[in-house]
């Protein structure tokens, strides 16, 4: 229970992976404004490995969670309502100011209809991305979040864009910059150097001498359908013949290759087969990388934070900006069309592009001081006269 006279927390939920990197700098941001604002990190469970979340909440410098719900792994709309009636609880307990949700797992859109029913304000960071694809339950997650949200706060500019479209006042928009960088930029003079975690993992420093790839797959479109993996691998196999491909493999990817009796294509000699890494791995292989291919969104933003040439293995993004001022080229699944791409980067160096707009290391910083000013006011405004 909150103590008497102590104010209630801002409630800052994180459900899966990507989610850390986006609140770690909020958490410290909200802590370092003055007067701080007190907060209660809620972490779901949504995704739940012990030893991946302790290397992340360490090189992250993110604190433990006060609250676990420990939720796991169910369908979309278990785990929803799964989310919804262990969180509804907490603000029993602790009170809120407000809840504080990031991107768009279904942690983000569950903990937020808890709150908003609840009467307390919520603040919802990454608002207005569109993929305009809404087989993809992100997308769902993304537009939902957004129109019960008071505060949305936007990482480019073409979001607002979005959200007008979908009718949300301008009033609650606040182009902040992007969270995801500044966990990036704090964190890339700690990054491990590709050539040592590679030998860590048994391989020779000499296989990336000359420059080498990293793939990550792991988007249900791409990795469930043994007729879009299979052709994806195949291309993989022959970009490998020129470039080496340290492939960081997802478990529900190398689940998939065994379960279609695929997973012995691997095999390759280009290719350099790595069990998921942590934030800091994945970062340093990132920056020494000639190219990324990746179906994550994520990744996306960090290539072109760190003007690496990225190929996204995807029809559509909803990160639009990494392509037109970034290093994001979408190639869409097309085995052809990934091999000429690839191609062109080795041939003419691939685009680098240039930093967007905010995305400087200071988004959290400008999310705490407008949250504590807006929060103010609101309390304010609620008091009897």
């Amino acid at each position: 229970m909150t103590e008497p006279g102590a104010a209630a927390p801002v409630i800052c939920v994180v459900g899966a992976r990507p989610n850390y990197m986006k609140m770690a700098p909020i958490i410290r941001a909200l802590a370092a404004h003055r007067p701080p604002l007190r907060t209660l990190l809620v972490h779901t469970g949504q995704h739940y490995d012990s030893a991946m979340n302790e290397r992340l909440f360490a090189d992250l410098d993110l604190p433990h969670p006060q609250v676990n719900l420990e939720v796991g792994s169910a369908s979309h709309a278990v785990q929803t309502a799964e989310v919804m009636r262990r969180f509804e609880p907490v603000i029993d307990e602790h009170g809120a100011r407000a809840v504080l949700v990031v991107g768009d797992v279904n942690s983000t859109l569950a903990c937020a209809l808890v709150a908003v029913k609840r009467h307390v304000p919520v603040a919802h960071v990454e608002s207005g991305l569109r993929s305009h694809d809404r087989r993809m339950p992100e997308e769902i997650n993304r537009i939902l979040t957004d129109q019960i949200s008071d505060l949305l706060y936007t990482t480019e500019r073409s979001a607002h864009d979005n959200l007008a479209h979908e009718g949300i006042a301008p009033e609650r928009v606040v182009f902040v910059g992007n969270v995801m960088i500044d966990s990036l930029l704090a964190n890339l003079p700690k990054a491990v150097p590709p050539a040592g975690l590679l030998a860590a993992a048994g391989y020779a420093r000499e296989r990336i001498a000359g420059g080498y790839g990293v793939v990550t797959l792991h988007r249900p479109s791409n990795v469930d359908h043994p007729q879009t993996l299979g052709p994806i691998i195949e291309a993989l196999r022959d970009i490998s013949a020129r470039l080496p491909l340290v492939i960081a493999l997802h478990p529900r990817t190398r689940n998939n290759l065994e379960r279609f009796g695929m997973l012995d294509r691997l095999g390759a000699p280009g290719f350099i087969i790595l069990p998921p890494q942590g934030y800091l791995e994945m970062l340093g292989l990132m920056a020494g990388a000639t190219v990324v291919l990746t179906d994550s969104g994520g990744i996306q933003e960090e290539t072109t934070a760190l003007g690496v040439p990225c190929l996204t293995i995807r029809e559509n993004t909803e990160r639009p900006i990494t392509v037109e001022q970034g290093t994001n080229t979408l190639v869409g699944v097309d085995p052809a069309a990934l091999r000429a791409a690839v191609n062109r980067v080795l041939d003419n160096g691939g685009k680098r592009g240039r930093v967007p707009e905010y995305w400087d290391g200071r988004a959290a910083h400008r999310i705490a001081s407008h949250l504590a000013a807006w929060l103010d006011a609101h309390e304010k405004q609620a008091q009897p006269a």
